[in-house]
């Protein structure tokens, strides 16, 4: 099946579908106030996403606290801030900035 990467107004969606079409499908029904900007037929069955892109530099340092955290809250954000600020004793600010920061570099 084929890896469809379809852009809307405010998401980028990467979906296996039959076609074209059942890919604007599956983006109409998750996202119905999206408008497709642009929709590509990827050459192969996988996707890749440059760090560099996303402004990660190459060489992270994953937090393995946080990442404990996210997993227990099954990537629940505010929970995972919330655990972590109990685990390190760290203020708000502090515990978002590294859930969030794990978060981007993919945990």
């Amino acid at each position: 099946m084929p890896l469809f990467e379809v852009e809307t107004n405010s998401h980028i969606v990467i979906t296996w579908a039959e076609d074209a079409d059942a890919a604007t499908a599956v983006v109409t029904e998750n996202f119905p106030s999206d408008a497709v900007l642009r929709l590509t037929k990827r050459p192969r069955d996988t996707w890749v996403i440059s760090k560099a892109a996303l402004g990660i530099p190459s060489k992270t340092d994953p937090c393995q606290t946080a990442r404990e955290c996210l997993s227990r809250a099954e990537g629940d954000k505010v929970h995972a801030i919330r655990l972590y600020m109990k685990e390190k004793g760290v203020d708000l600010e502090q515990a978002r900035k590294v859930i969030e920061s794990n978060m981007v570099i993919g945990w």
